[in-house]
Parts: C-alpha cells; structure tokens; sequence
C-alpha cells in the first residue's frame, strides 16, 4: 500500500485504507478562517467540507452512530466516522447542515466547563477568541441525530497536571454532560491528544467505552479502544502538485460514479 498523505483532504488517496480497517477523521472548525488566526490548519471551510462529504456519499460511504468505532472494515463495508473536537459554534452553522443534508452522523468532542463560552485554551497561547456551543445549541445538535463526547472539563494537557486533577478532568466531564444531557457519554477524546498509560487507565476507570487521540492512522482489529486513531483533515496545501492531484481525484471520483449510474440502467 502507497503511503499515505499527512492529512486528509480528498477520499482517493485514503479510499483503499477506508475499505480495509475502522477509519476515523477528525475536524475542529468547519467555517471561514478569520484574519489573525494562529493555528490556520483547524479550519475547514463550508465549501470544502460540503465537497468532501458530497464524495463520501456519491463513493457510497455511510457515517454512523459512533457506537462501535474500533471495529475492523474486514468484510469492505464502506463507513466512515466524523468527529469533531471542542464543540465550536461554526461546527453546528455550517456543518451540520450538510451532515444532515447526507444524513451522516457525527460525535462532537465537548469541553464541559467552557460552554457556551471561548477556547480559553487557546486564547492563552495568543490564539484569537472563537465562541463554543452552548446548552441550547448542543441540544440542537442532539436533536439533529449527531452524538457528544467528553473532551475534559477545561482543556488541559492531561499528562502535565497532577493525577488527581486530570482524574476530575475526565471523571467529572463525563458527569456533567450526563447530567445536563440526559444520555450517556462514552466516548473520550484527549486534549491535545496528550496521554500516557496512566491518563489512559483513569478514562477507563471513569465508565468510558473509548478514547480517542490525535496519532495519525486507521484502526485494526484488536485496536486498544483507549488509544484510537484518527486522520486530521485540512484543506489541500496550494501548489500545482496538490491541485493537479485533487483535479485528479476529482475526475476519477466523478467518473467512477458516471459508471456505476450507467450499470444500473
């Protein structure tokens, strides 16, 4: 198998990958890059975001409930599963129209402190203020068919705080959305991706049924469900090989759909 890009940003270079183990894609932001932004590859417009999603469809893949995510591809099912980390406003504007428009289904990373509030984790590192979903947005997003997840209660490097502490953060994140909710929340994501064994054992201890982190790569049989994998999507990098490459796919993604319709005559 040829190797993979670092990110992903169209379904050609991932399609065999996808048909052959549990893949996982992750987005933060899906809306306009706004001028000053520091970690520019967090943004995923509408446009793109409607395209890659329109491909998933048309190439006859499904995006589900998030119930089973370390489950092996084996037998070629096309599925893939969305996720989204922090729960920014844009998501539910500008996505989820479109999930619902294709009728995928996604989980929503939320960091439970920070409703309705900013990513005050970035803005201490000089990022700039963009807001995040509050309760009634959530329940929005809830009622749409898309799922929530933990994401901490305040966004900190888990392996860099006190066992204690990063013990409240992912206990006590876990309860608060349940309490709000009314649904139970099994599914964790590490901030930062930042964990160890240790950070690890204390997710699984507080009732959760995975966990998610930031290391590039698709999920096999017998994947730790504590440590999943997920490919980060960005838009393409601007050069005349990457758009020669995207036109590429294009084309064969049309045309691989042209045939199919014309089998079915």
């Amino acid at each position: 198998m040829r190797e993979l890009p670092r990110y992903y940003s169209s379904l050609e270079p991932f399609r065999e990958t996808f048909l052959k183990s549990r893949c996982i894609l992750t987005y933060h932001h899906v809306g306009p890059r706004p001028r000053g932004v520091r970690i520019k590859g967090l943004f995923v417009g509408p446009r793109l975001f409607a395209r890659q999603m329109e491909e998933l469809s048309e190439e006859k893949f499904s995006a589900r409930t998030y119930r089973d995510p370390a489950k092996a591809n084996l037998s070629g099912q096309r599925e893939v599963l969305l996720t989204f980390d922090d729960g920014f406003v844009d998501v539910l504007e500008n996505a989820l129209p479109i999930l619902k428009q294709y009728n995928f289904c996604s989980i929503q990373f939320l960091v439970a402190d920070l409703l309705g509030r900013t990513n005050e984790w970035q803005q201490k590192a000089g990022d700039i203020s963009q807001p995040l979903m509050n309760e009634e947005q959530i329940r929005e997003w809830l009622s749409a068919g898309q799922e929530i997840g933990a994401h901490s209660l305040t966004h900190p490097w888990l392996t860099r705080i006190p066992l204690m502490q990063a013990k409240e953060e992912i206990t006590a994140s876990k309860k608060k959305l349940e309490d709000w909710f009314g649904r139970p929340v099994e599914h964790f994501c590490y901030p930062y991706g930042d964990w160890n064994p240790a950070v690890r054992d204390l997710v699984q201890e507080a009732g959760y049924k995975t966990a998610c982190t930031t290391e590039r790569g698709s999920n096999e049989a017998g994947q730790d469900l504590f440590a999943l994998k997920r490919f980060t999507v960005r838009y393409p990098t601007r050069s005349w090989k990457s758009v020669a490459a995207w036109l590429k796919a294009r084309v064969w993604s049309r045309a691989a759909s042209v045939a199919r319709s014309s089998s079915n005559w």
